[in-house]
């Protein structure tokens, strides 16, 4: 008998907690331990997970980084730091957990969320003690820092002492991740232990689905926002191409994203695509578009940026600007270090919650929606990759097809 996937053995988790919690409400206290077990796994994991990736990122993609390599950068950081704001100004517009923070009163610790002075939260990025930023989890912008101050100069080490480490870090990056799949294999008895204690603490289930359809939207409005008006603009002012001409050539690409919810699966054919349908060169496709499955994340930024204002809500916390301000800050280096692993923004929502003290153990409220909302996240992410490559592309001067 075939092996079910793994989102469908979640599904049937997040089904069965529904079952029991709402028929043995008493009977959810012996069965929350798996929840509770599953949650501290992917927390013991955040930290190397998100430093090794990080390192291993900027130490592969910095080296020759010319007039190609920079306008690369600059695009991918723009888009995805639009996306990020898209998703924050719709959170805050239709707040869809507002009104639900006594739900959650019996169920899960409320944090404590005293507002700090955005210099204090600049000063914090700087650690005074680096390995005591790395064995904690709520240091995430120290220990982000760290990563990206370790990689640039490691460059910039001799060859024998530069590659030593690397080799190093790489290792352990692959460690970890083998880690952390390990760790995601029992994702569906610790979601169903999360699930179960929610349910059997709620007396009105309907008023958190009816939350739960109104996040739904906010993600599914600020996805379509930014792939059918943000992306189209810049297309259409920065690289001189024709939208609709572009969304046409496109369209194989974005059906097997959406299909297989996977960058890397889908880069096959977006190279193929962007080069004989868009008219890219090889010397541009090959550079951005690998790099960009793996570090141009907007969907997935946003996403993340929206469930935590979400949780904020659902708790009846009100963010401050600088709480908001490390919210967007650190989804946008929160995605730059997405590893390609299954529900790999499991992990990266750990480095946005940790960033203002959420519980992460509230984020299996959203799980039920995760695969669907996930397939149109990878849509969103892979269209963006074509779009910078045929802008880049456009301002190098070549001949594209898709060009006004």
């Amino acid at each position: 008998m075939k092996k079910l996937a793994l989102h469908w053995q979640i599904l049937a988790g997040i089904i069965f907690a529904v079952f029991i919690g709402g028929l043995f409400p008493q009977s959810a206290k012996y069965l929350s331990w798996m929840g509770t077990i599953f949650v501290n796994g992917l927390s013991m994991i955040v930290v190397p997970l998100v430093f090794s990736s990080l390192f291993c990122g900027i130490t592969n993609n910095s080296k020759g980084l010319g007039r190609l390599g920079i306008k690369t950068i600059v695009y991918y950081m723009s888009t995805s730091l639009l996306a990020i704001l898209t998703g924050l100004l719709l959170v805050n517009l239709i707040r869809p957990g507002q009104g639900l923070g006594w739900m959650l009163t019996k169920t899960m610790e409320q944090p404590n969320l005293s507002p700090k002075p955005l210099s204090d939260t600049l000063t914090d990025i700087v650690p005074f003690n680096i390995f005591q930023a790395l064995t904690d989890n709520k240091a995430m912008l120290s220990i982000i820092f760290v990563a990206i101050l370790a990689g640039v100069f490691t460059n910039t080490l001799e060859s024998n002492h530069r590659n030593v480490l690397i080799n190093f870090v790489q290792a352990f990056f692959e460690l970890m991740m083998k880690i952390t799949l390990f760790i995601m294999r029992f994702a569906p008895l610790g979601v169903f232990g999360l699930i179960v204690m929610v349910v059997a603490e709620h007396h009105n289930f309907g008023e958190l689905l009816l939350s739960l359809g109104k996040y739904a939207l906010t993600v599914v409005f600020g996805l379509t926002t930014h792939m059918f008006i943000t992306l189209p603009l810049i297309l259409l002012l920065v690289g001189r191409v024709n939208p609709v001409k572009h969304y046409k050539a496109m369209l194989p690409v974005l059906i097997t994203a959406f299909s297989t919810s996977s960058s890397s699966a889908t880069l096959p054919v977006t190279m193929e695509t962007v080069e004989k349908k868009a008219g890219v060169s090889n010397r541009i496709s090959s550079f951005m578009l690998p790099l960009g499955a793996t570090i141009n994340m907007d969907g997935t930024a946003l996403y993340e940026l929206v469930v935590a204002g979400f949780v904020a809500q659902l708790y009846g916390i009100h963010l401050t600007f600088g709480q908001q301000f490390i919210m967007v800050f650190t989804a946008l280096l929160a995605s730059i270090g997405t590893a390609a692993i299954p529900m790999a923004s499991l992990v990266t929502m750990t480095i946005i919650f940790s960033a203002i003290n959420l519980p992460f153990a509230a984020v299996a409220l959203v799980l039920p929606l995760d695969r669907p909302l996930d397939m149109l996240r990878t849509t969103v992410n892979v269209f963006s990759d074509t779009c910078g490559s045929v802008t880049v592309a456009s301002s190098e001067g070549e001949d594209i097809a898709v060009k006004l």
